[in-house]
């Protein structure tokens, strides 16, 4: 089947699906499943953007495509699953913690999760990695303040380890920020050529998430495909073996731009599916089995605590689940895995004409995942987090914390990081960024245009610093001096791409834009804005 990948968003779902019927109508090319790894910006109303990290001035509706599709008023064209990126209307993603609609036909993964399309297992974790969040639990609720607003989109612990007790093959998995090391695996030359202050992050191995290196290493599923950074980038990661008996497993991994004109925002990928499946999304019996085996680790608390593990502190540190738990779901489904398309309005919708400027968010209970969570017996996580309100142990906010986000984040003051660097949203100076609120916040990782050239071998010389700490299993092939990274994944399908202006030559890029490839930093930053202005970039063509 034909899967499309997008990058961030940035709330052009308009765009998104104008290009997608572009494709269809001048190369008969249908895709069957949408995927975009983050920055979705499910925004339904007001009070949602007063949950998005952004400053004020860039909180303008129009900019939003969501609110349609939430309504009613339109319908998504092909399915559409995503995870949660660092820009995010929080309150609305936070409402289905185990993932759910967000609309007809726009399905939410979930703080982590894993479902399954056609026999194709797909799996994901929202947010990106910040250290002094990741062993915290999941405390946040709307109203946010400045610290929390932030902190709820920051990966957990917790989430990570759910996921490293999967044991079948994962097809697909998906994230927001970068696999660190995953850099040493394409054309890292080409990448600082485009990306040249990545360059100390890379030196370092410091750039990108340790806890989605983890899972990379852990999962090693056949495709990898991630966003945030804003450049395209292709990788191609053998991993090693534990034994004589296992076979050889390859990640292929691409990351994709941000939805702007003349961008790599979008790639087809043909992959391996089962045709007797049914069309529908389903439940991945595995996942829900693993869900139910760590529902007594759930933490609705801001206090840091490690997983279990085996180091003589925990009398269980293995939550992996047997074939008898998963087959006990299957039965518990009657064998129908289907995900019920159970899509209920929690929050008003948009009207344009009666705005709603000053309507403060509230913490809602969704009915989806009050419904999930009563049909396998988990524990409901904005119901506990209520409840804890109620009792006084929580306030949904930090109370006497001045930390920021862009903090030298090596772990909190009471407690070490189990990480060394937490460098995910770059250290160094990043000429492109925009700063996401006037105080300093998280920045926008932009990028120069500069298409990248197939033509030219990465370089692994070494004039990079041999610091770098890599997993047993991370090897780098000997074919990893060699630019076959782009080679691979095209032969595996990624080769569907179309342009406005030359379908047959440029990639799939966003419709409309002036570029201007002598463009200077304070155009980069302008443009860079517009993916929260009101006024949409392809209107200045």
């Amino acid at each position: 089947m034909k899967v499309a990948v997008a990058g961030c968003c940035h709330g052009a779902l308009d765009k998104m699906y104008e290009t997608l019927e572009l494709l269809q109508r001048r190369h008969n090319v249908r895709p069957d499943l949408l995927l975009c790894c983050g920055d979705f910006q499910a925004v339904r109303n007001e009070a949602d953007l007063r949950c998005m990290a952004v400053p004020a001035k860039y909180r303008h509706m129009q900019t939003f495509g969501l609110a349609l599709y939430y309504s009613g008023e339109k319908k998504a064209p092909v399915l559409t699953v995503f995870i949660g990126g660092n820009h995010e209307a929080s309150n609305h993603l936070q409402e289905l913690p185990y993932g759910g609609w967000v609309a007809p036909n726009i399905y939410y993964l979930g703080y982590a999760g894993v479902v399954r399309f056609r026999g194709v297992r797909i799996g994901g974790i929202s947010g990106i990695f910040k250290s002094h969040d990741y062993r915290k639990g999941h405390f946040e609720c709307p109203p946010y303040n400045q610290q929390t607003i932030r902190s709820a989109y920051h990966v957990r612990n917790i989430e990570v380890f759910k996921l490293k007790q999967l044991k079948r093959p994962i097809d697909i998995f998906m994230s927001h920020d970068w696999p660190r090391s995953i850099y040493h695996y394409g054309n890292k030359k080409q990448l600082l050529k485009m990306k040249s202050f990545f360059r100390q992050e890379v030196e370092s191995n410091t750039l990108g998430s340790p806890a989605a290196s983890e899972l990379l290493q852990h999962l090693k599923p056949t495709y990898w495909f991630s966003a945030h950074l804003h450049v395209k980038f292709a990788a191609f990661m053998q991993h090693q073996t534990n034994s004589k008996e296992e076979l050889p497993k390859a990640t292929k991994f691409l990351a994709l731009d941000k939805c702007l004109p003349h961008r790599d925002f979008l790639q087809i990928i043909d992959i391996e599916h089962d045709p007797s499946a049914g069309d529908s999304l389903e439940y991945d019996a595995e996942w829900i089995a693993v869900l139910k085996a760590t529902n007594s680790l759930v933490n609705v608390t801001q206090s840091s605590w490690n997983m279990p593990e085996k180091n003589g502190l925990h009398a269980k540190w293995d939550y992996s689940v047997t074939e008898e738990a998963i087959k006990e779901v299957l039965e518990e489904l009657n064998h129908n895995l289907k995900i019920p398309c159970n899509f209920t309005l929690t929050a008003a919708c948009y009207d344009p004409s009666k705005p709603q400027k000053h309507v403060e968010p509230v913490h809602t209970i969704n009915p989806q995942t009050t419904e999930f969570c009563a049909q396998f017996g988990l524990t409901d996580i904005n119901d506990r987090i209520q409840q804890a309100k109620e009792e006084g142990s929580v306030r949904g906010e930090y109370e006497e914390e001045e930390e920021e986000e862009e903090m030298d984040s090596t772990g909190s003051a009471e407690e070490p990081s189990e990480y060394n660097t937490d460098n995910s949203g770059l250290s160094s100076i990043n000429p492109d960024e925009i700063m996401l609120d006037e105080e300093g916040g998280d920045e926008d990782l932009s990028t120069c245009s500069v298409d990248p050239s197939p033509d030219h071998p990465p370089d692994f010389s070494a004039s990079f610093s041999d610091i770098r700490i890599m997993p047993d299993s991370m090897a780098v092939s000997s074919d990893d001096a060699m630019d076959s990274t782009n080679e691979e994944l095209e032969k595996s399908g990624v080769s569907k791409q179309v342009e406005e202006k030359s379908l047959n030559e440029r990639p799939l890029k966003r419709i409309g834009g002036n570029e201007n490839g002598n463009s200077g930093i304070k155009k980069i930053k302008r443009r860079n804005q517009a993916i929260y202005a009101a006024e949409d970039e392809d209107k200045t063509e």
